[in-house]
């Protein structure tokens, strides 16, 4: 929903109307994640997308109705659905899609939303898309470390959604929620949708070289923080590495211990230098990252993990290096090995094999977490 944030908020301050629609619930092989959003403004204006083309003309125009009479709308799109197959959606998955008008009227809130995402500020939207009261769907919660704004109905209802946004918030994961009349956890009679608009996942690289500067850009077009680190300041600078968010001058261990990380933190360690690796390595081996790669030959690899079990690290604790970094697509240059890198951490991720999918059986899409 990111990507379509800031035309809808255009729209919002200059007065207008938008109908917004966002895949709420995706399963099998859907093409799009819950989360992804498409918005119909004023002139028949499009942005975004909710199925990569499948049935982008029919949700088209379901926002333009909802411009129009301001009532929202939850709508289910599988090839199970002749007149969804008739529409186009033919790659064996079910998107479910909420649709709503967006306005100042019908979304007070949403100038606050938009200045926490800017900000970097954590921030969940969760939004009523079906209910036992039709008068409620369309409400909306906006759910912060330190509070709330808004309603879903009932204050019961709204502690209850509070809660579970929350714990969904720290882990920077969207979905749909289910509760009773009065927020019970038990019932379904309400559906709420989760928009977690955590700050991005950061990722650390170490070291000053142009493997690096390719990676960087890779890694921010994947939608990470990236930070580019190496002792040497003569080599750390912006200018050589103007796609990272930002250069630290410093010793690689020294800087990972003084910096914040979690779950979804990724640290790749192409420094190349056993008097930088191993001490970075003897403190990221004791941190909760999402992946964690180092650069080097297998010769390099075998002798740092008999430096690392001198410290104390068992095989257990050295199974967590992916080392030699990156996936086998036989790249030589800068660019193709960062492509190499990224491919090995969206594959950890997502829980992929990392092999051609022509050569697998079963679904192409695997978690989508």
């Amino acid at each position: 929903m990111r990507d379509v944030l800031m035309d809808l908020h255009a729209w919002w301050l200059a007065g207008e109307t938008a109908g917004l629609a966002t895949v709420v619930g995706a399963w099998q092989s859907a093409p799009r994640q819950p989360g992804a959003a498409m918005v119909v403004g004023p002139g028949g204006t499009a942005v975004g997308s909710v199925s990569g083309g499948c049935v982008e003309g029919a949700v088209y125009e379901l926002a333009e109705q909802c411009r129009a009479n301001s009532r929202p709308v939850l709508e289910r799109f599988g090839v199970s659905d002749d007149e969804a197959f008739a529409v186009g959606l033919t790659c064996g998955g079910v998107i479910d899609i909420f649709v709503e008008p967006v306005s100042r009227q019908s979304f007070p809130e949403l100038g606050e939303v938009l200045a926490d995402v800017e900000a970097g500020r954590p921030v969940a939207l969760g939004t009523l898309v079906a209910g036992t009261a039709d008068a409620s769907v369309g409400a909306h919660l906006i759910v912060r470390p330190g509070g709330t704004a808004g309603t879903l109905g009932s204050a019961c209802f709204d502690a209850a959604v509070r809660d579970d946004a929350q714990g969904m918030l720290e882990q920077g994961s969207s979905g749909m929620l289910h509760y009773g009349p009065h927020g019970e956890r038990r019932g379904d009679d309400n559906s709420v949708f989760v928009a977690s608009f955590a700050p991005k996942p950061r990722m650390l690289v170490f070291g000053a070289i142009d493997f690096v500067a390719a990676l960087a850009r890779v890694g921010s077009f994947l939608g990470y923080r990236v930070t580019v680190c190496d002792a040497r300041a003569t080599f750390a600078t912006h200018r050589r590495f103007p796609d990272a968010d930002e250069v630290v001058v410093d010793w690689p261990h020294r800087y990972l211990t003084a910096t914040a990380v979690d779950p979804r933190t990724v640290v790749c360690v192409l420094t190349h230098d056993p008097k930088f690796d191993v001490p970075l390595l003897d403190v990221a081996l004791r941190l909760p990252l999402a992946y964690l790669g180092v650069m080097g030959s297998r010769r390099t690899h075998a002798d740092r993990e008999r430096r690392l079990r001198e410290l104390g690290f068992t095989d257990g604790d050295l199974a967590r290096l992916h080392a030699p970094i990156g996936l086998d697509i036989g790249g030589r240059t800068p660019q193709e090995t960062a492509i190499s890198i990224a491919a090995e951490i969206v594959a950890v991720r997502r829980g992929g094999t990392g092999g051609q999918l022509r050569a697998l059986v079963g679904p192409i899409h695997h978690g989508r977490g």
